[in-house]
């Protein structure tokens, strides 16, 4: 069992320590969940912050169930097996990936305000969650960041699935998590304290910590 999200973020940063004081590392968040461990992540290693945005695309009428997700530089990924699945039309694709393209674009403007998306091109990312049950999200932003050309993209979580790290393990240069449960149930499980985060809370941790 996890205590918090910054607890979780501080065990995490402890083994990802080969990291530490390099000038060519940067932490990312996903808001918000992610963004507090990303935080004690990036205070441990003395690396800057910031956050890359991701959103579950839901199945119409059962948002909870994801058949993709989109990236803020407009990477999309489908799971093509959940689209043929449920009979997904394109129309209705289109309408879930608009609906988030505005929820993408109003946390922009909360979180980074007029700041643009730091330079990556070479670096090492490091880019956390607080979990990854079934890895869509990660494996998304995965994806869109390989497009901006890192020198290496680190997935780094305290708890995931087996099936997860296995698939991340396809399109990361590495995977490193504090524990794999199987079977491993819901993220929020295996935390004791597993509050909502705020914008204000994601805000507040970026101001201090973003790169000027």
């Amino acid at each position: 069992m996890l205590r918090n999200r910054v607890d979780a973020g501080v065990a995490l940063g402890k083994k990802l320590a080969q990291y530490a004081d390099r000038t060519d590392v940067i932490v990312l968040g996903l808001p918000r969940g992610g963004v507090p461990v990303a935080a004690a992540v990036a205070d441990a290693l003395h690396a800057p912050l910031d956050v890359f945005l991701v959103r579950k695309l839901g199945v119409p009428g059962h948002e909870e169930f994801a058949f993709g997700a989109l990236a803020s530089d407009g990477a999309i990924v489908l799971n093509r097996q959940a689209v043929d699945t449920l009979g997904l039309r394109p129309a209705q694709i289109q309408q879930v990936v608009a609906d988030e393209e505005q929820e993408l674009v109003r946390r922009e403007q909360a979180y980074r305000d007029d700041r643009p998306f730091p330079h990556i091109k070479g670096k090492t990312v490091i880019i956390v969650d607080d979990g990854l049950a079934t890895g869509s999200t990660m494996y998304a932003a995965v994806i869109a960041l390989a497009e901006l050309a890192p020198g290496r993209i680190v997935v780094a979580a305290p708890v995931a699935s087996p099936e997860a790290i296995e698939s991340l393990r396809s399109v990361a240069d590495s995977v490193v998590v504090l524990a794999a449960p199987d079977p491993f149930l819901a993220v929020g499980a295996w935390y004791d304290h597993f509050d909502q985060v705020s914008d204000d809370e994601v805000r507040a941790l970026l101001a201090e910590r973003m790169a000027p």
